[in-house]
């Protein structure tokens, strides 16, 4: 079935809004009433309808908006996309991979036709049709790899995998929680994880990178993270921290609900095959409070997370100003129930 897209905006007015089906499917992260770092990875497989496993790479009703929002903030710092000279066979991989699964799992909006090396793509929410050439990047308007990702939800790295790490070689990231890809291009695993409290002192990233070292090809993986933001802003980078970080200070007893949010991306790992890179999808969703605690278990759920954070997690998350204002707001949506187990609602 079309998906009905919106017209919003993720700055300025701030008018994006979840419909109720899709604050249904948005993906809850926490399967219990406690938090704390851990490799929490699963097999990246199709999962049950009307959720975020729908599909392996997800398209909702914020498609347009989002790509909009993106292209501002290119326009405003090209350096958002970054790829190393030597990554270009990873570029085309990665092409290859997100028409290949939008196709697949929405043919309604997206089709890609192959004859050899011509390949014909459309994309009919946002009026494309081109036909190229595969593996000449002279027949596309931009490289391979910020094409097809000017064309889907999400932030993208390739990292490269060799002398025995993985390093980030390419992105195009403009949605994420805090972080630079102009600060940690051609960083390795390790060393553009090491502001990350608490977790290299249990060896989650120890194991992490022995786990994607060995990542298979068509055995993609994914996990969880999340974390806070005030309004629905997509684009919380350093680079512009001025202009959201100012909106810790503003919450209140009396608009949380609507301007607190609740951060989850998930995170999707894929071997690529000609150039055995692996790109990683770091898919971003948001919802208010309000939004929120329509779902009781959630409701129930999300502050007594809230409550059992680490000092260090809350630190890092940039959650002190507000995390006991929003306590409090949630508390009188937790009646002491108890809570099923699994992210779903009930």
């Amino acid at each position: 079935m079309a998906i009905a897209f919106k017209q919003e905006t993720f700055r300025d007015d701030f008018s994006y809004r979840n419909s109720p089906e899709n604050i249904r499917r948005f993906p809850f992260p926490f399967d219990r009433d406690e938090y704390m770092y851990s490799v929490n990875m699963e097999p990246h497989v199709k999962g049950r309808k009307n959720t975020v496993y729908e599909s392996l790479i997800d398209v909702d009703e914020h498609y347009v908006a989002e790509m909009h929002d993106r292209a501002l903030v290119l326009k405003e710092d090209p350096l958002r996309y970054q790829a190393l000279p030597h990554m270009m066979t990873a570029q085309w991989d990665t092409l290859e991979l997100l028409m290949e699964e939008q196709a697949a799992g929405y043919p309604e909006h997206f089709t890609l036709t192959k004859n050899g090396d011509q390949w014909r793509w459309i994309n009919r929410p946002l009026g494309i049709d081109d036909t190229f050439t595969f593996g000449d990047a002279s027949t596309l308007p931009h490289e391979p790899f910020e094409y097809i990702s000017r064309q889907a939800q999400g932030d993208f790295c390739i990292v490269d995998q060799r002398d025995g790490n993985l390093w980030m070689d390419a992105g195009m990231v403009t949605t994420q929680a805090d972080w630079s890809l102009d600060f940690d291009i051609g960083m390795n695993f390790m060393e553009w994880h090491g502001p990350v409290p608490l977790a290299h002192q249990i060896g989650v990233f120890d194991r992490a990178l022995k786990f994607l070292l060995n990542l298979q090809l068509g055995k993609p993986t994914r996990r969880f993270n999340w974390t806070m933001t005030i309004n629905p802003r997509l684009d919380t980078s350093p680079e512009n921290y001025p202009k959201w970080g100012p909106d810790r200070t503003t919450v209140t007893p009396e608009n949380v609900g609507e301007k607190v949010h609740l951060r989850v991306e998930l995170q999707s790992l894929w071997r690529l095959p000609r150039s055995n890179a692996i790109l990683f999808v770091i898919r971003c969703y948001l919802m208010n409070m309000n939004e929120l605690v329509t779902v009781p278990k959630w409701a129930r759920r999300f502050p007594r997370v809230l409550k059992t954070l680490p000092p260090e997690l809350i630190d890092y998350k940039g959650l002190t100003r507000f995390r006991q204002t929003t306590i409090d707001w949630l508390s009188r949506y937790d009646d002491g129930a108890p809570t099923s187990p699994g992210i779903f609602p009930d």
